[in-house]
């Protein structure tokens, strides 16, 4: 009801403003306006600005004598007298040192009209359609510059009503030399709101108990036969006149009236076309050296309405507005222009409160009783209908109407509606969706039971085949470490241990599935479905090998002994549910596959690798640098299975590193071929990179016993492993 202005909402408001102002954009050309742009261009051919009035006078001069437009629009100011001819110079030398020198004195008369670069810029705008430009501003001594043009209207107008237009103390006006041949003039203050952006103009402002006109106001009256302006107030008979709002602003001329929209400040939103773009967007731009030029075609800009102003930076005429940080001032003024033409300019509305009040009450209403009446699901699906609802009739009073009215309260009233109810659901009347929470807590781990409550429904303890990733990771040297420690010595550190890397494998959303012994056992995919299981997977075993330094500098601290530790994934299908018995039951997986990743996690000694991965795993996690480093074929599996192992982020590789993976497929490649000279070639390469590599010297010893048995056609180049 506008007792309490909540600048949040005010700001979310705005969002939502830009948002739909941005996605509704035209963005199409207005052949009917031309900018003719001061730009770099320009200054560079022409000069620094200001330039001299009588090279603007020939800009003019071109426009409407070559180009033969219909209009021009000045977005600048001419505040201050021309002095660049020297004629004031002269004048002082003719009545001082010069005053008897007959000869000097005859020739300045004769100068006289071609030096003053002010008479001659304001007679190129003499009996012209010209409308010029000028601003008001605050200042704190009122001081004001120029001549101003007549107001539109005077407070008699108001008949007693209020307008709350915007109200200026000083103005910077042109010169009156300037300002009495073309008396025509509006000016191109903008509105700009708290957040810093400019999304409106006044059409109308107030100074010393008169009103005057915009630019684009002006340029538009202008072009449709210079009618009256009046304001209009809204028509509530029952409202006391002080409190009557204008909502129009009425332009009369003869038996025609022609109403404009507009909001309590007498202003208009700034319909902008398209992104601010001086080569080629919503209007088109000309250089004004161009012009100056003659490169542009006569009559080229034939009937055109034309804009002066300038996107060079160094005139500070650019503008923060919802559609660009640095939007040219000059194309704000085409822009209301072009929706005046068009009959569609976007206003806020002076009962916009009223409407807010109203749409509030209603929606809220209907959310209060409907909300505690439904089930949850029904609950989503009626809140969903009445947040729809709010956002399309606002925008079809937007497209439709130009009307710009308030959403943000209402959505907020309906979200906070909606959340309050829900809230009162889960902690009255959930002890149902507790209890499940309570059940999955004793198979499931306690980080993912969360997320499940959010839909139990979706949730069952039943076995599923799905395809997962699992992880065994197993301590190095517990064995030595077991024979050499107090029991409650190693209890304590293998419980340290184990607390830094379950927080590892949690933190990437695995689930613990048991500890056994010095091993970990984790799943990923389940029970909270995953796309990216292999993938989260490797990344947690990446970490872990960054853990284990860190636990190693602890207990080289502490004198305890240093752990290692091997790591086997692999992806594929299990089956995962509540297995056991009936005294003892567990949220496990089992299969093929999990088999398969136990012997891989065994075979991360023999080839002297920390982590050690299947080929499908290893398709899951494309962001990781890979060395392959065998086919296999293990106990229980017929078909070979491509292993490799996880060497750093792909992100983090240095092209060494790359280079070195490189040459290993290389040489892996000449090994499988039983090419043992190429590969021991660049097994020696390898080894002068990474000396420390086991790997390398793994197939160099292998290389070595196979070199002098024959070559074998049916060798896939597999390794068998019969054991575990």
């Amino acid at each position: 009801m506008g007792v309490l202005h909540l600048g949040v909402l005010q700001r979310l408001d705005d969002i939502i403003y830009d948002t739909r102002l941005r996605a509704t954009m035209p963005k199409t050309m207005d052949e009917r306006i031309v900018i003719v742009d001061i730009d770099e261009k320009s200054l560079a051919e022409i000069g620094r600005w200001p330039w001299s009035r009588n090279r603007l006078a020939e800009l003019v001069n071109n426009l409407f004598v070559e180009q033969q437009i219909a209009l021009l629009g000045v977005d600048v100011v001419f505040a201050e007298p021309d002095e660049s001819s020297g004629l004031k110079q002269l004048n002082a030398l003719a009545v001082k040192e010069l005053s008897d020198q007959s000869a000097f004195l005859a020739k300045l008369q004769d100068l006289k009209p071609r030096l003053d670069f002010d008479k001659i810029f304001g007679e190129s705008l003499a009996g012209r359609p010209v409308v010029l430009g000028y601003f008001f501003t605050n200042d704190p001594q009122g001081r004001s510059s120029g001549k101003l043009p007549d107001p539109v209207f005077r407070a008699d107008a108001l008949a007693g009503r209020n307008l709350d237009a915007t109200e200026w103390t000083a103005f910077g006006a042109n010169i009156e030399g300037i300002a009495t041949n073309a008396p025509h003039a509006g000016h191109f203050n903008s509105i700009t709101d708290p957040d810093g952006v400019v999304r409106s103009v006044p059409l109308i402002a107030q100074y010393k108990g008169a009103y005057y006109e915009a630019l684009s106001l002006a340029m538009f009256r202008a072009i449709v036969g210079m009618p009256k302006v009046l304001p209009s107030f809204s028509k509530e008979s029952y409202l006391p006149r002080a409190y009557q709002g204008v909502d129009r602003l009425l332009l009369t001329q003869g038996d025609k009236v022609l109403g404009i929209p507009v909001d309590r400040r007498a202003g208009a939103l700034i319909p902008f076309r398209g992104p601010g773009n001086a080569q080629g967007g919503s209007f088109r731009y000309v250089s004004a050296a161009d012009v100056l030029a003659h490169r542009v075609a006569p009559q080229q800009l034939k009937n055109k309405i034309v804009l002066l102003g300038t996107t060079a930076l160094g005139l500070f005429d650019m503008r923060v507005t919802p559609v660009g940080e640095a939007y040219p001032g000059v194309e704000t003024h085409a822009n209301v222009i072009s929706a005046l033409l068009d009959g569609n300019v976007l206003v806020k509305p002076d009962y916009a409160l009223g409407y807010e009040l109203v749409v509030l009450v209603v929606s809220g209403l209907l959310l209060s009783l409907g909300l505690p009446m439904l089930s949850a699901m029904r609950a989503v699906l009626l809140s969903g209908a009445v947040l729809s609802g709010l956002m399309l009739l606002n925008l079809w009073l937007y497209l439709g109407y130009g009307l710009v009215l308030p959403l943000a309260g209402s959505l907020v009233m309906a979200i906070t509606a909606f959340a309050l109810n829900m809230s009162y659901g889960y902690f009255v009347e959930s002890r149902s969706k507790r209890d499940l929470a309570n059940l999955f807590g004793t198979y499931v781990p306690p980080e993912l039971v969360d997320e499940m409550v959010a839909d139990p429904d979706s949730y069952s303890m039943k076995a599923i085949n799905r395809e997962m990733t699992v992880m065994f990771c197993d301590m190095r040297g517990f064995t030595n470490m077991s024979e050499t420690m107090e029991p409650l010595q190693l209890q304590a550190m293998l419980t340290g241990v184990f607390s830094r890397l379950t927080a590892v494998i949690r933190a990437n959303r695995g689930t613990i599935d048991k500890y056994m012994g010095d091993c970990v056992m984790a799943f990923w995919g389940a029970p909270i479905e995953s796309n990216d299981h292999a993938k989260l997977a490797v990344k947690a075993s990446l970490e872990i090998l960054e853990e284990v330094k860190r636990i190693n500098e602890t207990h080289e601290a502490s004198g305890l002994p240093l752990i290692g530790i091997g790591v086997g994934i692999n992806t594929g299908m299990m089956c995962v549910g509540d297995m056991g018995s009936d005294l003892r039951r567990s949220y496990t997986v089992i299969g093929d596959a999990v088999n398969l990743g136990s012997r891989l996690e065994s075979l991360s000694k023999v080839y002297g690798v920390e982590i050690v991965v299947s080929d499908a795993t290893k398709s899951g996690a494309n962001d990781v640098v890979w060395q392959e480093l065998d086919k296999v074929r293990v106990k229980g599996k017929d078909q070979a299975v491509t292993i490799w192992s996880p060497v750093t982020l792909a992100k983090d590789a240095a092209p060494a590193l790359i280079d070195e993976i490189k040459l290993w497929a290389q040489t892996l490649k000449a090994y499988r071929a039983q090419n043992w000279d190429h590969a021991d070639v660049g097994l020696l390469n390898l080894s002068r990179l990474n000396a420390n590599k086991f790997l390398y010297r793994l197939y160099a010893e292998r290389i070595a016993s196979m070199r002098f048995l024959p070559f074998d056609d049916s060798w896939d180049g597999a390794t068998n492993f019969d054991t575990k």
